[in-house]
């Protein structure tokens, strides 16, 4: 496939993917309504499962990963090990980022609570600053994997590719959103 097959493809999962949830929930609701409940929602048809956001994420670095293959220019010979360590990072940020996300989950839970456990709060802080240094431990150790694979010149291209997936990734989740929204009728 074309590089620019690929990316169309890429695309268009994301925009089903931000687009079905929205709209199974509002089909949800309607059939609730109707008492059409054993009906599938109307955005997936029989069998057919939506599209998780951690599939979608699956989908983006294995798009970012051959996106690095070209932008790196990564050789034959480079590219087992680089796959390896470029997936272990993409690992370590997935699992930290869950984790972190558990925490702080917790943290306003308790937070919210009308009389908290300042003891709890305290240890749910400092479980949240252990992650943090371990999460930035790991990372230094991660990118370390991938230097070592990597010339001069790719190490440096990589931070600039990560920086450009980044932003390609804010930009879609941005256009589905857009693209999501009811339209408001003009006054």
């Amino acid at each position: 496939m074309t590089r620019r097959v690929l990316i169309g493809i890429f695309v268009l999962i994301v925009a089903v993917a931000a687009w079905t949830p929205a709209h199974a929930a509002q089909g949800a609701g309607r059939q609730a309504k109707e008492g059409r409940q054993n009906q599938p929602p109307a955005t997936t048809t029989p069998g057919e499962q939506p599209i998780s956001p951690g599939e979608v994420r699956r989908m983006f670095d294995s798009y970012a990963l051959l996106q690095a293959q070209d932008a790196l220019k990564i050789s034959n010979e480079q590219f087992p090990k680089f796959l390896m360590q470029f997936k272990a990072l993409q690992e370590l940020r997935r699992k930290t980022q869950q984790d972190h996300n558990r925490l702080v989950q917790d943290l306003r839970k308790l937070s919210a609570e009308a009389t908290p456990d300042e003891a709890q709060l305290k240890d749910r802080m400092k479980a949240l600053r252990e992650l943090e240094e371990q999460a930035h431990n790991d990372a230094r150790k991660a990118y370390d994997a991938i230097d070592q694979t990597l010339d001069v010149r790719q190490q440096a291209r990589f931070r600039v590719f990560e920086m450009q997936m980044e932003q390609r990734m804010l930009q879609l989740v941005s256009r589905a959103r857009q693209a999501n929204r009811p339209k408001q009728p003009k006054q």
